[in-house]
């Protein structure tokens, strides 16, 4: 690699970012405000990694020695991974449609958020990554830049892209491209939400396969996790929108709800999300909204409360306490974050140091194991999941990806 990407303030790396409405907002004022004297000129650079300093070390790294690489990998297009930075590089690519909590605020207005993304990929899991925010929010624009670019890169990162589109966009991406293709907001959620819920089920002494969950919640998230749930081997998963429960019944539902409805709820519910809530051994939040006290105390006894909207959780952990066995938040200053932060890095380090041509539901759940295992005989209510600062989470995670690539033949060494 002749180029790395780094942190010129390495020590400033966190792990969220404040959104309009959090309890330690300021106002958008660059005078008061000290977000903005962290990101006055950007939250990156990149350094060459090879030293420039007489004619000789120019004529290798540039003409003409530069030229006996390019002919090489030109017969051999595989050489692309060991003498560029391709293998250790991935593209974090935004339209800026579903950013944090803000909406729809456009590409420029995103790549403050794509640069953070970028610094934890660097930060956690010793990933380069590259933001690119695309001024366009067409489908097939979005997937033709992507494809043009992606000789440039050994993987891609969808991050902030509004559903359904998001769901799309990785589809044909995936089919058209041999590199690793994962939209965060969907996967990187899922996984970490699979090794919370893992941790919480062994705290209790539950199986998976007897917990029915209620998911809030079908966009991006909320649709990945129900799949990864039920691929992971839950007992039922039902998932509700602002409509209520999202079953085969509802004539309202786009074709990812269609798909969504025929694959969970068995129990075949229907009504609202308090409703559905009665009885339900695990509640998921990905929506945001405010879920009522007596619908969580409405749930079975010892019930799992992941109120995961932020910066306001549906419903306070104190508030979730007194019914539940173990309350997990998206926020940092409560116990069990879950944070996409736990899981992203690993996994591209994982696909990436195996050269994976895709990131498969076995390599997803094997991270989710890892993840799960790294908190060990600490066990507790108040920690079901790691912190994105124990170092042993990236290593973990990436091992076991690595492991899984080769155990299912999407390794390329």
């Amino acid at each position: 690699m002749a180029a790395e990407i780094v942190n010129p303030r390495s020590d400033s790396a966190t792990d969220g970012q404040s959104v309009p409405g959090s309890p330690d907002a300021a106002p958008a004022d660059p005078a008061f405000h000290p977000a903005f004297a962290l990101h006055r000129g950007g939250k990156m650079a990149i350094r060459a990694t090879v030293p420039v300093r007489d004619k000789d070390d120019l004529s290798l790294a540039y003409t003409p020695g530069v030229a006996t690489v390019c002919s090489a990998i030109a017969e051999q297009p595989d050489l692309v991974h060991d003498y560029t930075w391709k293998s250790q590089v991935v593209a974090v690519v935004t339209d800026g449609t579903a950013v944090l909590g803000l909406g729809d605020i456009g590409p420029e207005a995103s790549l403050p958020v794509m640069e953070g993304k970028a610094i934890l990929f660097k930060q956690f899991g010793g990933v380069d990554a590259v933001p690119l925010a695309l001024a366009t929010t067409d489908t097939d624009e979005i997937v033709e830049t992507v494809v043009r670019l992606a000789p440039s890169f050994g993987g891609v990162n969808l991050e902030d892209i509004s559903a359904p589109r998001c769901f799309e966009i990785e589809r044909k991406l995936q089919e058209r491209l041999d590199i690793p293709v994962f939209h965060d907001d969907q996967h990187g959620t899922a996984v970490v939400t699979l090794a919370a819920l893992r941790n919480a089920a062994r705290l209790t002494k539950r199986e998976l396969g007897d917990l029915r969950a209620v998911i809030s919640g079908a966009g991006a998230a909320g649709v990945a996790i129900a799949k990864f749930l039920l691929e992971a081997g839950i007992g039922d998963v039902a998932v509700a929108d602002r409509k209520g429960v999202v079953s085969p019944d509802r004539g309202d539902l786009n074709e990812v709800k269609r798909e969504l409805a025929m694959l969970t709820n068995r129990a075949r519910l229907s009504g609202s999300l308090e409703s559905a809530l009665s009885g339900a051994d695990v509640f998921i939040g990905v929506s945001g909204g405010t879920v009522p006290e007596p619908a969580i105390a409405s749930m079975a006894p010892g019930a799992f409360v992941f109120a995961m909207a932020n910066p306001t959780p549906e419903v306070h952990p104190d508030i979730a306490r007194p019914y539940a066995s173990v309350v997990a938040t998206g926020r940092s200053d409560y116990p069990n974050q879950i944070n996409n932060v736990l899981a992203f890095p690993g996994i591209f380090a994982g696909a990436l140091q195996v050269r994976a041509s895709r990131i498969t539901e076995g390599m997803k759940i094997a991270a989710a194991n890892a993840l799960a295992d790294v908190v060990g005989d600490e066990l507790s209510a108040d920690y079901v999941i790691p912190s994105p600062f124990d170092e042993r989470v990236a290593p973990a995670v990436t091992a076991a990806v690595a492991a899984a690539a080769r155990a299912e033949g999407v390794a390329r060494r």
